[in-house]
């Protein structure tokens, strides 16, 4: 079965990923974060559970799109109601719901560096590969 990992941050996390405010990653605090992501992504590449992966951009570059009075409004972000959005997502194909809870929780040791916040987070979802039936 697959399951969609999918790892959150917010506006403020990719600015200080960028060097950006006064608690700005250094260089080489980024470098662990993606040698740590490089070596998680390539475990799940090993044991043959990998399927896809990708970092989105910043949310200063999302648009949304909602309907208003039979059309589409455009709206460029980041969205000052919206803290946490989507980051980046990987995909896996594993035995089970437990496995791919495992999976997600080795995110829980993504380096950062002292003093900065840790709240790291992601959300699991099974991925339907069928559209849903209604009940008859």
């Amino acid at each position: 079965m697959k399951y969609l990992i999918m790892l959150y941050g917010s506006q403020r996390d990719y600015d200080v990923l960028t060097g950006k405010g006064e608690a700005a990653w250094t260089a080489e605090d980024v470098s662990a974060l993606h040698e740590f992501m490089g070596a998680w992504n390539n475990a799940l590449v090993e044991s043959g559970e990998f399927v896809d992966a990708n970092g989105l951009s910043a949310p200063v570059h999302a648009r949304r799109i909602s309907m208003r009075d039979g059309g589409p409004v455009i709206t460029d972000g980041p969205y000052a109601e919206t803290q946490e959005v989507l980051a980046g997502y990987t995909i896996v194909d594993c035995v089970s719901f437990d496995r791919a809870t495992e999976i997600a929780a080795q995110l829980a040791n993504t380096p950062h560096p002292p003093g900065a916040a840790a709240e790291v987070y992601v959300d699991i979802r099974p991925i339907d590969d069928a559209p849903p039936t209604p009940d008859l």
